[in-house]
């Protein structure tokens, strides 16, 4: 990659070079997925939390059309306050980066770059997936196909629970895309600490996940993801019937007032936190905290 076109941080580049560990990180939930100004606070504590792990933080942003993996305090800064930053998946960047565009990385944004760059591990909060309703529809995030074709170990919380859990794992097992249970033998839920759905598989050690990384190395064979599900603790998720109630009337709302497509999301979102009375976003933060400790910890021992 021209050096012009991404650029690894001064840190990020040296730890790379050591062979230090260091773990990816997304922007939007910077950018748009909190409000201000504790979108900022929360970057610097999720930067934090992975030095404590023992690595060096990578988050991932579009600034003046260059791709900027690792971000200095005047750049994260930026991030969480300009107004002006778009909202970037992996289809945008090369017009972003052609357009001299700012923008903050989406799931699919950041694992494309961070596997670009040579990072093995990527924490954030929870996946695109399938949308409820697909067979009218057709609607499903791109994280999933970019993950079908990018070597990375994704540490969230499950998949957003406004989708269709059953179906995004379907789709996930069609694409060969791995999925381990951290410590839990069900899928979880992003706001909920189990969605129902069972996995194959489960590990219990940031050791165990590390085996199993070295080992599809080996293999060899299609670049695909791993998804590491690690769930928020029971303590601290969304009461499960105000999430299941809540949840109802926003999609209620969502067909009475025609949202669709990519509005779906951001919409439900907000209509979860409105309506939980911020609780669904103190789950969420929780649940991001507690991937971000457990993937630097995965980068460490890898």
């Amino acid at each position: 990659m021209p050096e012009t076109t991404v650029v690894l941080s001064e840190e990020v580049r040296e730890a790379m070079a050591a062979g230090h560990a260091v773990v990816a990180l997304e922007s939007t939930i910077i950018a748009h997925g909190l409000p201000r100004p504790r979108n900022l606070a929360v970057a610097e504590e999720l930067e934090a939390l992975v030095r404590s792990g023992g690595a060096v933080p990578a988050t991932i942003a579009v600034l003046d059309g260059v791709a900027h993996v690792g971000l200095d305090k005047r750049q994260l800064e930026r991030v969480a306050t300009d107004p002006g930053v778009r909202k970037l998946g992996h289809r945008d960047l090369a017009p972003a980066l052609a357009m001299g565009a700012s923008g903050a990385t989406t799931v699919s944004a950041t694992a494309f770059l961070a596997a670009r760059a040579g990072i093995r591990v990527f924490a954030t909060g929870g996946l695109g997936g399938v949308h409820r309703e697909w067979a009218h529809t057709q609607d499903e995030s791109a994280d999933l196909r970019l993950l079908a074709r990018t070597r990375i170990t994704v540490v969230c919380a499950g998949v957003k629970s406004i989708l269709d859990v059953p179906a995004t794992l379907q789709r996930l097992e069609t694409l060969g895309v791995g999925i381990l249970g951290y410590g839990t033998e069900h899928f979880p839920g992003f706001y909920l600490a189990s969605s129902g759905e069972p996995v194959d598989w489960t590990v219990r050690a940031p050791e165990e996940v590390a085996a199993v990384i070295r080992a599809q190395d080996a293999l060899g064979g299609p670049e695909a993801a791993l998804i590491v599900a690690n769930p928020v603790p029971e303590d601290a998720q969304l009461d499960p019937q105000l999430h299941d109630r809540v949840l109802a009337r926003g999609l209620d709302e969502c067909r009475e007032r025609g949202i669709t497509g990519q509005a779906v999301t951001p919409f439900l979102l907000e209509y979860l936190m409105r309506h939980t009375g911020g609780a669904s976003l103190d789950a969420n933060l929780t649940a991001v905290r507690g991937n971000v400790r457990l993937a630097a910890r995965i980068a460490a021992v890898l």
